[in-house]
């Protein structure tokens, strides 16, 4: 039988260096642009019971879940989201909580994916929750949170933001059961748009099937909503649309240029988000490395009627466009190097351990020979070398 000893799995991978230094980078600028918001950081477990993910509406499917057993029995998953775990974690602990409750998060997620895609299984995933809070007044917060954390790791980034409501008051108006409106509403997602207009070329041609066909081009700027105004005919649509349009020109107020755009077929997880949808996409990456939205009725799993909206940035994604751009600084190389001699171990610790706290790095030598310590350094581009006896010699290399 082949042995795996010497892979990862398929969809993970090894950090190395510049990039797990530069992924440490990515990762502290944004919890530092959430604490500076009032988002404070929690953590929760890396495995769940799978309960916590089975309700309806979550938009995860179990067949993307890595799952297993406790020592009971008992079906469990590795975390596939943050979001749905923070909500248990307010939904018990946190109840009591004057709100909104602003929780920020960084930690792992867990997606399996079918083979050969070039999706990543394991993923650092950095977002925040804000729980108890809905309006206008939230989702330019959570939006604007997510524009100025994406704008501090690239700069050449651009927001889409949409709506969930559309397509559900579309897809309702077709003659259609649930199951082909989640077809629909797939390939919608992957913008298969030859595999939708097929399907929509079966159905009787009303106008919902026209306004279906035309949703995922209703991309833009300010033009859209005068297109899409034409179009929906059902108030629930237009009142939604009224809304994102003041979301809009709120936004537009940050000068964000033809870096904001106006994407009324953002689809994703329609049975979970419930209004505002936001994605971010950066020059290098294939797909978002942002989504967020608002979700308000996942509180209702838990018998709250809280309202809720949050995002999450990919980590790794974004690391992966700052090295392929080169835009990350090489390991450098620490300012000296410290030997001791036989018997003056203790002291060359206690001399490397002087310098913390200081701009200067500092690295203990482990050979037992100066000249094995002297060709270390000059390998790995060491300038200085202080040699730890009675006194102590210095040596510029």
């Amino acid at each position: 039988m082949k042995k795996f000893f010497k892979i990862t799995p398929e969809g993970t991978k090894d950090l190395l260096l510049e990039e797990c230094k530069t992924n440490r980078v990515v990762n502290n600028i944004l919890l530092e642009e959430f604490r500076s918001k009032g988002y404070h950081e929690v953590m929760t477990p890396g495995i769940e019971y799978y309960d916590l993910f089975s309700f309806q509406h979550i938009g995860i499917p179990q067949e993307s879940m890595y799952k297993l057993t406790d020592n009971k029995g008992r079906l469990m998953v590795i975390r596939p989201d943050t979001t749905l775990p923070i909500a248990r974690m307010v939904a018990t602990r946190l109840q009591k909580e004057l709100t909104p409750i602003k929780l920020s998060y960084s930690q792992r997620v867990y997606r399996c994916h079918p083979s050969l895609t070039g999706k990543s299984s394991e993923v650092t995933q950095a977002g925040i929750e804000l729980i108890g809070a809905s309006g206008k007044r939230a989702d330019l917060e959570v939006i604007t949170t997510a524009i100025e954390a994406l704008g501090r790791c690239v700069p050449d980034f651009r927001i889409e933001i949409g709506h969930a409501g559309f397509f559900k008051a579309i897809a309702e108006q077709l003659p259609v059961d649930d199951s082909v409106r989640e077809d629909i509403r797939l390939y919608i997602e992957a913008k298969n748009y030859t595999a939708l207009n097929t399907l929509l070329d079966s159905l009787e041609q009303t106008k919902a099937v026209e306004t279906m066909r035309k949703l995922p081009r209703l991309f833009g700027g300010e033009e859209v909503f005068d297109i899409a105004m034409e179009l929906f005919d059902i108030p629930y649509a237009i009142e939604k649309l009224e809304y994102l349009k003041d979301i809009y020109h709120s936004l537009s107020t940050l000068n964000l240029g033809n870096r904001l755009i106006v994407d009324l077929g953002l689809v994703q997880r329609n049975d979970y988000y419930t209004d505002i949808v936001f994605s971010g996409y950066v020059e290098g990456s294939g797909e978002a490395v942002l989504i967020g939205g608002r979700y308000d009725r996942l509180y209702e799993c838990f018998g709250s009627d809280m309202a809720s909206s949050g995002f999450g940035i990919n980590v790794d994604a974004i690391t992966k466009v700052i090295m392929d751009r080169g835009n990350t600084k090489k390991i450098k190389s620490v300012d000296i190097l410290v030997h001791a001699d036989d018997g003056y171990e203790m002291k060359a610790l206690e001399y490397v351990s002087s310098f913390k706290g200081t701009d200067i790095t500092c690295e203990n030598s482990v050979f037992s020979k100066r000249d094995d310590a002297i060709r270390y350094a000059k390998n790995k581009g060491v300038s200085k070398i202080i040699f730890i006896n009675e006194n102590t010699e210095e040596l510029s290399l």
